[in-house]
């Protein structure tokens, strides 16, 4: 089963285990653990590099209604488009769908005694949250994000908007 079926309302998820199935892409960005240190904030980097959570509902772009793109705070990779964001509840930015089927990778994650699927952007492997299937009636799909991995650029303007100031 591939991504862009995943994504479809005519065949919802079933099962946890169907998230798991997109392509993992044949090279990430490579960078060291300095190189990333000095291209990221400390928040940035606990939860793109290390998969840190930032606290719910303390993410700068948690209720951010603008419309524009959503990229990856570590390499800029397009990863979300704004008519997908939606409220959740979740205390993080959620989204219903990527911006391409080729954006994100996900994978089991079995820490902190769950099983969930995480969510890594394609391009550079950083961490960026969680996919869940009780998302609204268009996928089915809960993409819930941090704040930090994400810059933000509005529709408006050509300059992308960080997450973190630090």
């Amino acid at each position: 089963m591939d991504f862009v079926t995943l994504a479809s309302p005519m065949h919802p998820i079933t099962h946890m285990s169907d998230l798991t199935k997109t392509p993992v892409p044949q090279e990430k960005l490579p960078r060291t653990d300095a190189e990333w240190r000095e291209l990221l904030s400390p928040l940035q980097f606990q939860v793109l590099r290390e998969k840190g959570t930032e606290p719910a509902y303390s993410g700068a772009l948690y209720r951010n209604h603008t419309d524009g793109d959503y990229h990856c705070a570590g390499c800029g990779a397009l990863l979300f488009k704004s008519e997908t964001k939606y409220e959740s509840g979740s205390g993080w930015p959620s989204f219903w769908l990527p911006a391409t089927p080729t954006a994100l990778t996900t994978h089991e994650d079995g820490s902190h005694g769950m099983v969930r699927v995480e969510v890594t952007c394609a391009n550079c492997g950083g961490h960026l949250g969680h996919v869940f299937p009780d998302g609204p009636k268009q996928t089915g799909l809960r993409y819930c994000i941090n704040s930090a991995s994400l810059s933000f650029a509005d529709q408006g303007s050509a300059e992308k908007t960080s997450t973190t100031k630090e």
